[in-house]
């Protein structure tokens, strides 16, 4: 009886490299594109260890004295404890909202059984993904406007005073959020539906011969498969968590929101480019990067042990 050969094992990355050298070539322009605009920028971090001066360059600007100056500056000054706060909350908020939304509309979808109502569904939850952001903010400051948006022309109506939302501090996270989700929950169910379309035809079946209901088949077979893809998307979510979007967030903000709208990301634009304090914004956005990365470990680390699903 013959004995089917095994595959050589190559022992050394050069003959592994050799042997898939056409795989290799493919990756290469990407790997080539990673190296220029994510890692060799890199060396810019060091700015945060010096007092950095444009006039001396990133290398030849002096260390600062203590190292870890810049850091302490940011943790010091009276706006740290808001600023971190806001981010916090707005991230927490935004995750709590936007997270289980798509789920929810990917399983509805998922029911409808008319394919030109669900087509014509999910184009019109789709189509709010592709306003850009400035666009986005200018229709929140039209339709929020007291004096001549909906809200205030609604207010006028029963003789009331509108209130001015896009100024208030207590309403700022609420509409920064919600629009978010309105704008962006559609588009992200996308992925869930993907998930959901990969299911085993035969499980309803066998599903529906047991007697299950339609909800029944929807809790244990379609949420119960979709459970590993939210959990990748959790760990991915986790490692943005501190990282709130800056264009909306500063396109949205005015002094009369100030105290509830300031976050790490428009701190450090402040900081960097309106006060050419390169070093201190550039400290406070690796603070910022470096909890991102450990809440991206954590949360891997929590759903691997959990659910045997992790991205590594």
């Amino acid at each position: 009886m013959m004995r089917l050969s095994t595959p050589p094992r190559y022992k050394t990355a050069v003959q592994r490299i050799a042997r898939n050298w056409g795989l290799y070539l493919l990756l290469l322009p990407s790997f080539v594109l990673l190296i220029i605009f994510a890692y060799k920028p890199m060396y810019g971090i060091i700015i945060a260890f010096k007092d950095y001066k444009n006039s001396l360059g990133i290398l030849g600007s002096p260390w600062s004295e203590p190292l870890f100056r810049n850091f302490t500056r940011f943790f010091s000054s009276y706006q740290c404890e808001n600023t971190i706060r806001n981010t916090v909350w707005l991230s927490l908020y935004s995750m709590l909202a936007g997270f289980p939304l798509p789920i929810i509309l990917a399983l509805m979808i998922n029911q409808i059984g008319a394919k030109r109502f669900r087509k014509g569904f999910q184009t019109v939850l789709y189509l709010p993904h592709f306003i850009s952001t400035v666009v986005m903010v200018g229709l929140l400051l039209i339709w929020l406007s007291p004096s001549r948006g909906l809200i205030g022309a609604i207010y006028n109506a029963f003789g009331k005073e509108a209130p001015n939302l896009m100024g208030s501090a207590t309403a700022f996270p609420s509409l920064y959020v919600w629009s978010d989700v309105w704008q962006h929950a559609g588009w992200d169910s996308i992925i869930f539906l993907a998930a959901l379309s990969s299911v085993d035809p035969t499980l309803y079946e066998a599903a529906t011969v047991d007697g299950a209901t339609r909800w029944q088949k929807l809790v244990y077979i379609d949420f119960f498969l979709l459970l590993p893809t939210a959990c990748i998307m959790l760990v991915l979510r986790a490692g943005n968590l501190m990282n709130v979007g800056f264009e909306k967030v500063f396109l949205m903000q005015n002094d009369l929101n100030m105290h509830t709208s300031e976050v790490i990301a428009t701190y450090v634009y402040k900081m960097g480019l309106r006060n050419s304090q390169y070093s201190v914004s550039t400290a406070v956005n690796l603070f910022n990067n470096v909890i991102n990365f450990v809440l991206l470990i954590l949360v891997n680390g929590i759903t691997k042990k959990l659910g045997n699903t992790s991205l590594w």
